[in-house]
């Protein structure tokens, strides 16, 4: 239809005169005006048109364009391109809110003949187009279903404006309320109408959405050294490290100050889901370049799945909370998964940091040492002086449970000071040519007056400067370069030592070596793990660390030695001093005065002849199934490939069991060993790291699973239960008979 018809379809006669009070006047203005001719009426629509103001367009039956204003229609494809055309194929209907998707209802609501008005939509690019018809803009459209005399459907018929300029300042403004202005990602706001919204959907679709909570560990120091333009550079950073990390279908979001979050869907696979969050901690740990200073941060991270550990937006929101909150706890640097045991970990540390404010003064903490020895005479050549926390009720605590607590809290400079002085007043008892060493934290490496507490604590305990060792991480190197290096200036004046800690984790760098005065490098018990396998590329890191400490006349230290083979090889590889269970936990000051007063300097190397794959000892109860019977057991040990389990007799070799570990985790196992009570089990599908030293499944029971057999549907809660089975006509027999096992009864083997 061209526009004659359009124009007779907007009605071609003129309106009913307006009456006025003045009826002569009235009268004399119906003389003078005559309605418009035909072609009069089609120039003011073809000026109307050519206005911009709006425009018109017409279908046909089947929704096929049959008129479109000219200048409208370059704006599409060019003039001559359109006719034809699906009418609702032309558009991109946007949905309120989320002006990055839509869909295209338009189409549909011009199939069902319904009449619309301001439909805002975005113009689709037709094959075609020119260049300049390509931008992006945005219609409203209005339209009217058009009949015939004989009610038969003949097309729409309707306007369109283009609302292109109002449009975008709208979605700008909304962008603003959407989106952190400092690094571009989704703010809170839209992160919790994303969260609710995937939540509300995938409830409906049976589907899973993992939630990531992570803040950034000694941001703090940043901002304080270098500035808070800095400070907002390095988040700038890592917003785009982020967003380089994660899978394509993520979304990235900044809550606030440090806080980030990122909506993971469709990921319910904790061992990918750990692989991601390591993948983070690696590299939001790797140094940042920020006006011509270096910095270095790290990161902890909360992880959350929902439907198993949340059903609502608030409740998984909580559940990654207590996630990031137990990895803080942990000792940072690490990433942990919400388990049910949680909520009382969280209200246990928060009873430490109470009591912690007042274990100095009621003389609960206590330095315990552990023997650093020559790697081939096995000869004492010093202490390391690690922290313990006798405690009135929990009994003796590990500082990797208070120390976190006590450097979040603004306790570790007290704890640290009493730390030095007590260990230089042991080590006065000591021989002459034995050190002592000492760990310092990054908050102690900060305090200007380090230097002086440091030479107050030689001079009280009457030692000698050079048999004091301070060992260092290097976290330390994040803050501004100026202040770490003159720092490491003043204390090497004080003839100190200085170590290097936990090489090749973390923030490892050359450049620390060459820029700081240190006398020995620390391997990281990481590396020595599994050294003496075959195959295992920790050897030539291990020797070329050595090769390198040789080079620049330091002497290393290979920590966390536990086996025999690991010995050897680390012995062969050329390490000076080795460290570890081998030949002794750390001990009181008792212990060690027994040692050396016994004049017997040497110690024996006490330990499995080979590393084997950790297993963690356990004394608790987990849930067998085989078949269709469920036992009760004792879980004495777990490793990631394998278990040990007691309570059930006569089970066969090669007999298929299932453990329940609670909370919806089933893992399958074969009994390889089967002695009394005692079966040793081979896991189908390794576990994977819960990252808290921990193991778990990759994946657990579904709730939807139990929804679908009567349950409610609710986040896994505690306990153990097996999936919903379809339930026999007539179940068998048990096959294995079970015993009572109690931890007292327990074997040794």
């Amino acid at each position: 239809m061209g526009v004659r018809g359009m124009f007779r379809t907007l009605g071609g006669h003129g309106a009913d005169p307006v009456r006025v009070p003045d009826a002569e006047a009235a009268a004399a203005a119906v003389a003078t005006v005559s309605p418009l001719k035909d072609s009069e009426r089609l120039a003011l629509l073809d000026s109307f048109e050519q206005s911009g103001v709006a425009w018109l367009w017409s279908t046909d039956a089947e929704g096929r364009v049959t008129y479109l204003s000219p200048t409208a229609s370059e704006c599409l494809a060019g003039a001559g391109t359109i006719l034809g055309q699906p009418f609702g194929k032309l558009f991109e209907t946007v949905r309120d809110g989320d002006h990055e998707h839509g869909g295209r209802p338009l189409s549909f609501m011009m199939s069902a003949r319904t009449r619309f008005s301001d439909q805002t939509v975005r113009l689709q690019r037709v094959e075609g187009a020119s260049p300049e018809a390509g931008k992006e803009m945005w219609w409203s459209l209005s339209g009217k279903p058009h009949f015939n005399h004989k009610q038969e459907f003949q097309g729409y018929r309707g306007s369109a404006k283009d609302v292109t300029a109002t449009y975008q300042q709208q979605r700008d403004r909304s962008r603003m309320a959407e989106y952190d202005s400092l690094t571009g990602l989704a703010n809170r706001h839209r992160m919790n109408r994303r969260l609710d919204a995937i939540l509300t959907a995938y409830r409906v679709e049976k589907r899973s959405c993992a939630l990531v909570m992570l803040d950034l560990d000694r941001f703090k120091a940043v901002n304080d050294t270098l500035g808070h333009p800095a400070g907002d550079e390095l988040l700038r950073q890592v917003g785009q490290r982020l967003q380089r990390i994660v899978p394509e279908s993520a979304e990235v979001g900044r809550l606030g100050g440090d806080e980030f979050q990122i909506i993971l869907p469709d990921i319910d696979d904790r061992g990918r889901l750990g692989d991601i969050a390591n993948r983070i901690i690696q590299m939001i740990s790797q140094p940042y370049s920020i006006e011509g200073s270096r910095a270095t941060i790290g990161t902890s991270i909360g992880v959350a799945v929902a439907p198993y550990d949340g059903i609502e937006p608030a409740e998984l929101v909580k559940a990654t909370d207590l996630a990031l909150y137990a990895a803080k706890g942990g000792g940072r640097g690490q990433f942990r998964f919400y388990s049910n045991d949680l909520k009382e970990t969280a209200q246990d540390r928060r009873e430490i940091e109470e009591d912690l404010r007042d274990a100095l003064a009621r003389g609960e903490l206590e330095m315990h040492y552990q023997p650093s020895v020559d790697a081939r005479t096995h000869i004492v050549r010093g202490f390391e002086a690690l922290m313990r926390w006798n405690h009135p009720e929990r009994g003796m605590m590990s500082p990797a449970v208070f120390i976190p607590i006590a450097e979040d809290s603004n306790l570790i400079e007290e704890l640290g000071e009493w730390a030095l002085r007590q260990a230089c007043k042991d080590a006065a008892q000591w021989p002459s040519d034995i050190c002592v060493a000492v760990n310092v934290s990054a908050q102690q490496f900060a305090n200007d007056d380090l230097p002086q507490i440091v030479s107050r604590a030689i001079a009280a305990a009457g030692i000698e400067p050079r048999r004091l060792e301070l060992e260092i991480t290097e976290s330390v190197f994040m803050g501004d370069a100026g202040t770490t290096d003159a720092m490491f200036q003043r204390l090497r004046k004080l003839g100190v030592k200085l170590a290097l800690d936990d090489f090749g984790t973390g923030y490892s760098s050359l450049s620390y070596l060459r820029r700081a005065p240190f006398d020995k490098i620390k391997i990281d018990q990481s590396f020595i793990r599994g050294c003496s396998e075959p195959d295992d590329t920790a050897c030539a890191i291990i020797t070329a660390i050595v090769s390198l400490a040789k080079a620049m006349n330091m002497t290393t230290t290979a920590e966390g030695v536990e086996a025999l083979d690991e010995l050897d090889q680390i012995a062969g590889l050329g390490a000076d001093l080795v460290q570890g269970f081998i030949f002794s936990r750390a001990v009181g000051q008792e212990d060690v005065l027994d040692k050396l007063e016994s004049g017997e300097l040497r110690y024996e190397p006490v330990g499995p002849a080979k590393h084997r794959a950790d297993r963690r000892t356990l004394f608790r109860r987990v849930g067998v199934i085989h078949e269709d019977h469920h036992y009760s057991a004792m879980l004495r040990d777990l490793s990631r490939t394998g278990a040990r389990i007691e309570g059930l007799v006569d089970v066969p070799v090669g007999t298929q069991l299932v453990l329940d570990l609670g909370e919806g985790q089933l893992v399958v196992g074969t009994v390889q060993r089967s002695q009394d009570a005692t079966q040793g089990l081979s896991f189908e599908t390794p576990l994977v790291s819960d990252g808290a030293g921990g193991l778990c499944t990759r994946h657990r029971v579904s709730p939807y699973m139990l929804a679908s057999a009567g349950m409610p549907l609710q986040a896994l809660p505690a306990g153990h239960y097996a999936p919903p089975v379809e339930r026999r006509s007539s179940q068998s027999r048990p096959r294995f008979l079970q015993v009572d096992i109690t931890m007292g009864s327990a074997r040794a083997g």
